[in-house]
């Protein structure tokens, strides 16, 4: 769930950015209800990439980490104090498209937009992408077979899929999928699959909730992001995990490719330290340790860099045309979702 951090101080917008480096602050829920991140995994998660930062950034810019711990979440300070007081942060594409939209993010520069492909940032280069994650269904194969799996998204408003389905359109990952809908289908037919999936659908708190469900047999199937799966399959270990998933082709709208990036706002009064940060975190080594990681479970931006081995190659994903700048800042996705009375 998205939890917002202050966007006064200095370093980087990465305080709304970065999605992947700050998770939920909610108290932890036992297994196999919904997984969470530890704090051990957030501590090592934040100590790797930031013992490659400081290298780079010198002692100004580990004196201005520190005091950014001042305004962070008390779960990820504390993380990040065991990390030897560094940074971190977190955000998504419409957030980064909001920030935008109100003028608050400066320019990054050319030479760090050029390290990941131009469709993956802002159209006019105020926000970074850093890491992409998917889109998919998450069925356990004992309750639904793989030959059911839906062509496209659309379908999971019809009566086939009545009580078979877990949603939360309240968890920001959901929001993307209907402005996704809104842009190649309208705001109407958009709504009419909001109300049937409404009908057919199982709510859950949050997208760790919807794998949660379906690990334990509650519902047959779910619409999550590749990466909420991959970390149950981690913490539960790969016999002990009876679901799978399942991959949209033919550039159906149900293999969403969004995006976590990063920005530095106009206020901040580092502006050359927060650049720095920004070009770090598209380095090779930080790109590197991201695609290793056995808790982001997303896929580095940059060209060459390797994700996970548990996902799925990128190149062999068949998402739809539509860029994360595209998909605006969700709100006419929040308004849909409260007329058809999912929030």
């Amino acid at each position: 769930m998205e939890q917002r951090a202050e966007a006064q101080d200095p370093h980087v917008a990465a305080e709304m950015a970065l999605r992947s480096f700050g998770d939920s602050a909610d108290e932890p829920r036992a297994l196999p209800e919904a997984p969470e991140i530890s704090d051990e995994e957030l501590k090592n998660r934040a100590a790797g990439l930031v013992s490659g930062w400081e290298m780079a950034a010198g002692a100004h810019g580990q004196s201005c980490l520190r005091a950014r711990l001042k305004k962070l979440s008390p779960r990820l300070k504390t993380a990040l104090e065991q990390a030897r007081q560094r940074l971190s942060g977190k955000g998504s594409s419409p957030e980064l498209n909001l920030l935008d939209e109100k003028g608050l993010l400066a320019p990054v520069a050319p030479a760090t937009l050029a390290q990941v492909p131009a469709k993956d940032n802002a159209s006019d280069g105020d926000w970074l992408g850093v890491l992409a994650r998917e889109n998919v269904i998450d069925y356990d194969p004992a309750l639904i077979s793989s030959s059911a799996m839906p062509t496209s998204l659309l379908d999971l408003a019809g009566p086939a899929w009545k009580g078979k389905i877990g949603i939360a359109p309240s968890d920001a990952d959901f929001l993307p999928l209907v402005s996704a809908m809104i842009k190649d289908y309208g705001a109407d037919k958009t709504l009419a699959w909001l109300r049937g999936l409404k009908t057919n659908a199982k709510i859950y708190e949050d997208d760790e909730g919807v794998v949660a469900a379906v690990a334990r047999g509650d519902v047959a199937a779910g619409i999550v992001n590749n990466y909420y799966w991959a970390r149950l399959e981690t913490e539960l270990g790969p016999t002990k995990i009876n679901s799978t998933l399942y991959h949209f082709k033919g550039g159906d709208i149900g293999g969403l490719i969004n995006i976590s990036g990063a920005a530095v706002l106009k206020s901040s009064r580092h502006q050359a330290a927060a650049q720095k940060f920004l070009a770090f975190l598209v380095s090779a080594p930080a790109q590197t340790s991201l695609g290793l990681s056995t808790v982001d479970y997303e896929y580095p931006l940059r060209p060459g860099v390797a994700p996970n081995k548990l996902l799925k190659a990128f190149a062999a994903l068949q998402p739809p045309a539509i860029s994360p700048a595209a998909l605006g800042d969700d709100r006419d996705a929040g308004t849909l979702l409260q007329q058809a009375g999912l929030i």
